[in-house]
C-alpha cells in the first residue's frame, strides 16, 4: 500500500520511515511525486496543521496521505513554545535560534520548574472527509544548556523522564522507542496494518 508523508523535512522522514518499517507499506515522500509545496501551518492546534498538510497533500496526489505536527510545552512558560514551536523564534528560524530563545526564556527558572512534554499529533487522511488523529507524548524537562549533536529541534535541550540524557544523545533507535513521535507513529502504524490493509 502506498501511502504519502506529508512533510519535506528530512529529518522527520527519517524517523518516520524507521518507525514504520513495514513490508506492506510503501512510504512517499513529496518529493518521490515531485511535489514542491510547502503547506502553512497557520492553526492553533497541533491537529488542525496536521489535518491541514495531510488534507492539501491527498487532494493533489490522490493518495492516503500521513501527516503530523508536534509542539514543545514547557509548563513553566504557559505551554510555550507549543504550537509554535518550530517557529517559536521566528518564521524562518533555525534549530539553534529556536534552542537559544528557550534557553533565554528559561535563565532564571530553577531545575524543579523546568517540566515539560513533547506532543505529536499525526493525522491519517484516507479519502475526501475520512481522516483519523493519533497522538504521542514524552514527559521530561528542559537542560540548563544543549547536549548531544544527534536528532533535530529542540532535542539537545529535552531530557525524558526516566533519563539523565537528551534526546540528542541518544541513538536513533533509543530515542523512537519513547519518543512522542515514536509513540504516534506506532499508533498510526498499528491503525494502517488493521484497517487500512484489511
Amino acid at each position: 500500500m502506498k501511502i504519502l508523508i506529508a512533510t519535506n523535512n528530512k529529518h522527520k522522514i527519517i524517523e518516520i520511515k524507521n518507525i514504520l518499517n513495514n513490508d506492506k507499506i510503501e512510504l512517499l515522500t513529496l518529493s518521490d511525486l515531485s511535489i514542491d509545496i510547502e503547506v502553512e501551518e497557520d492553526k492553533d492546534t497541533l491537529e488542525g496543521n496536521a489535518l491541514k498538510k495531510a488534507e492539501e497533500m491527498y487532494k493533489i496526489a490522490k493518495i492516503p496521505t500521513i501527516a503530523d505536527d508536534t509542539g514543545l510545552f514547557v509548563y513553566s512558560l504557559n505551554n510555550e513554545p507549543g504550537v509554535f514551536s518550530s517557529r517559536y523564534a521566528g518564521e524562518n528560524a533555525t534549530y539553534d535560534d529556536n534552542c537559544i530563545k528557550l534557553l533565554n526564556a528559561m535563565t532564571n527558572i530553577p531545575e524543579e520548574n523546568r517540566r515539560a512534554y513533547f506532543k505529536t499529533v499525526v493525522c491519517i487522511y484516507e479519502n475526501d472527509d475520512k481522516y483519523n488523529f493519533f497522538d504521542g507524548i514524552c514527559e521530561g524537562r528542559i537542560s540548563k544548556k544543549k547536549h548531544g549533536e544527534k536528532g533535530f529541534g529542540y532535542d539537545p535541550l529535552f531530557i525524558p523522564d526516566g533519563f539523565d540524557k537528551t534526546y540528542a544523545e541518544m541513538s536513533e533507535k533509543e530515542k523512537n522507542s519513547i519518543s512522542h513521535r515514536g509513540r504516534a507513529f506506532v499508533k498510526a502504524g498499528d491503525f494502517i496494518v488493521n484497517k487500512l490493509l484489511n
